[in-house]
């Protein structure tokens, strides 16, 4: 068992970036999971805070394996896992019906989550982007890429808790990983968390009302 809670997790992790803190950096929070990793380090950078709506394309008979993932952009931006398709058999029609399902889930959470947000300019800043953990890696993957498209000026992937597997293929995506602990094998990430409830839309928005209103205090 490595942190009791992402609250612990995400103060840890602030520790680990204390240099960032007089850099020109955003905090990017994979949401829902990520914010509250986030939302310490925010704190502690003196950062603002955002987020980069990615959602997991799961297996149609294993939700939980990732066969991809889609980022949410001016052009969604899709990552395979080919390697899973192929395994599992997933015709194209099926990955196709999921990609859509989960766009239209990133749709719901982009107008709930930012409707009345001003946006947080990420063009030629340090982006910092966090979550929980790591398994497979796709889901990440398909963030920073669609992440580059907003052209940030150097990208630092920060996480608690990785498998070995993903950050060797992460690490040629980003210009520098900060991971607390980086595993052989790790299957969920919930296990490395003694408490790790799943959290929720109103989670999140209180999450990014708590960065903006720490970025007011003196």
């Amino acid at each position: 068992m490595s942190f009791n809670n992402r609250k612990e997790a995400g103060e840890q992790l602030a520790d680990a970036l204390q240099r960032f803190r007089k850099a020109d950096a955003v905090v990017i929070a994979l949401p829902r999971g990520g914010v509250e990793v986030a939302l310490p380090v925010a704190r502690r950078l003196k950062a603002p805070m955002t987020l980069l709506l990615v959602r997991k394309l799961g297996l149609p008979s294993q939700p939980e394996l990732a066969m991809g993932a889609i980022v949410d952009g001016e052009k969604p931006f899709t990552v395979r896992n080919d390697n899973v398709i192929d395994f599992s058999g997933v015709a194209p029609a099926a990955f196709e019906a999921v990609a859509a399902r989960e766009l239209a889930e990133i749709h719901r959470r982009n107008k709930l989550y930012f409707s009345g947000r001003d946006p947080i300019a990420i063009e030629g800043r340090v982006a910092i982007v966090v979550d929980d953990g790591i398994a497979t890696g796709a889901t990440v993957r398909a963030a920073i890429k669609g992440l580059k498209a907003q052209k940030p000026a150097r990208i630092v992937l920060a996480v608690p808790v990785a498998s070995q597997d993903a950050l060797d293929m992460l690490r040629g995506d980003v210009d520098e990983v900060v991971v607390l602990e980086g595993l052989s094998a790790l299957g969920a990430i919930g296990f490395s968390y003694r408490d790790f409830p799943q959290l929720t839309d109103a989670d999140v928005i209180a999450a990014l009302n708590e960065a903006e209103a720490a970025r007011r205090r003196p």
